[in-house]
C-alpha cells in the first residue's frame, strides 16, 4: 500500500532513469495511478554522463543529469507521484479481487496491478586483485564524478566500447596523460569518438592488454598489465586513477525469482515488453538486447507503459 492510500496503485515503477522515468510519463498521462520508485543507492548511469549528442532533438552541450531532471519534471506535470527506495522484492498478491503485486522496500511496501521494472544496470568489475580495496582511492566508474581530482595527474581508462572513450576524452581536460588499455587490438567505440581519441596528444593506447594488478599504498600509484593472450612480459602503468568501463551487470536480483532471466540476469522481454510473470513489463539496460542507450531506453519505457496500460485496463474490465 501507499501511505494512507487504501487502494493499490495501477501502475508501480522501479527505477529513475530515462526508461522508468518515460514509462512515468506515459502512464500518468494515461491517467493511470502511477508511482515512481527511484533507488536510495543505485544512480542512473546517465545521470553521470558529461556530454549527451546522440538524442534526437537534445542541444549540444546538454549533460546526463540536465536530461533527466527533464524527463522527472514531466512525468510529474502529469501526475506521476515518486518514491525514494530500493526494492527488495516483488511477490505476488492478491488485491481486492484482482491478481497484483506487493513490491517490499524495507519497512515499506507498495502494492500494484502491474509493475515496471527499469532498474538499469551497474559498471561491471574487472576482478583484477586490489580493485576493490582502491574503489574511492583511485578507482572510479565515473569519469564526470572524479576527474576533476586528477588535474595534471596519470591517468587510465580500461575499456574500448563508446563510454570508455568517452570518459577517457572528457578526462584530458584535467589529467596530463590518459592511456586506454583495451583487451582488443582495435576499440568498438563509434567512428566518430575513436577518430577523436586517435587525434587527441594527451591519449594513448595499450593495445591487447589486461590489467592484473592495481598497486598502491593508501592511494592508488599503477597498474600492472599483462597481454590479453596470456604470453608474454607483464608491465607496470604509472597512474593516480584507474577509471573502469568493461560494461554492465543488469539490477535485476529483486525478480530473480519472479521473471525469466538471461546468463548474464538481463530480463526476457518480448517487443511489448511483457516479460514471463503476467502483470510485469521490463524496460532499458535491464532488459536483453543489442543497444543499450537513452534513445532505446525511452522507447522501452513508453512501450512499457502502454502495454501496463492496457494490462490494467482488461483486468478491471475497462479495455476499450
Amino acid at each position: 500500500m501507499t501511505d494512507n492510500d487504501t487502494q493499490p496503485l495501477d501502475v508501480a515503477i522501479i527505477g529513475g532513469g530515462p526508461a522508468g522515468l518515460t514509462a512515468g510519463i506515459y502512464a500518468s498521462r494515461a491517467g493511470l495511478k502511477t508511482l515512481i520508485i527511484e533507488g536510495s543507492t543505485v544512480t542512473s548511469q546517465i545521470t553521470m554522463t558529461d556530454l549527451i549528442e546522440n538524442f534526437p532533438g537534445v542541444p549540444e552541450g546538454t549533460s546526463g543529469f540536465d536530461l533527466v531532471e527533464s524527463f522527472r519534471k514531466q512525468a510529474l506535470s502529469f501526475g506521476a507521484r515518486t518514491a525514494t527506495a530500493d526494492v527488495s522484492a516483488v511477490r505476488k498478491k492478491s488485491l481486492g479481487g484482482f491478481e497484483g503485486w506487493e513490491l517490499v522496500c524495507g519497512g515499506k511496501t507498495f502494492d500494484a496491478l502491474a509493475v515496471v521494472v527499469a532498474t538499469g544496470s551497474a559498471w561491471r568489475r574487472l576482478g583484477a586483485e586490489g580493485e576493490e580495496r582502491f574503489i574511492g582511492r583511485g578507482v572510479s566508474f565515473c569519469a564526470t564524478c572524479d576527474g576533476p581530482l586528477y588535474r595534471n595527474r596519470e591517468v587510465v581508462v580500461v575499456g574500448g566500447g563508446n563510454s570508455a572513450i568517452q570518459e577517457a576524452l572528457f578526462l584530458t581536460h584535467f589529467a596530463s596523460k590518459v592511456t586506454v588499455i583495451h583487451r582488443r587490438d582495435r576499440l568498438r567505440a563509434d567512428d566518430v569518438l575513436q577518430k577523436r581519441a586517435f587525434a587527441n596528444p594527451k591519449i594513448e593506447f595499450a593495445w591487447s592488454s589486461v590489467v592484473k594488478e592495481i598497486r598502491g599504498g593508501d592511494l592508488v600509484e599503477g597498474v600492472t598489465i599483462a597481454p590479453a593472450g596470456g604470453e608474454g612480459k607483464e608491465r607496470v602503468l604509472p597512474a593516480e586513477g584507474v577509471f573502469i568501463f568493461v560494461g554492465l551487470t543488469p539490477n535485476t536480483a529483486m525478480v530473480t525469482d519472479v521473471v525469466a532471466r538471461d546468463a548474464q540476469g538481463y530480463i526476457t522481454a518480448d517487443a511489448d515488453m511483457k516479460t514471463s510473470a503476467a502483470g510485469i513489463f521490463a524496460a532499458g539496460d535491464c532488459i536483453h538486447k543489442t543497444l543499450h542507450q537513452v534513445v532505446t531506453a525511452c522507447g522501452d519505457g513508453a512501450t512499457a507503459a502502454y502495454s501496463a496500460q492496457l494490462y490494467v485496463e482488461a483486468l478491471k474490465g475497462e479495455s476499450y
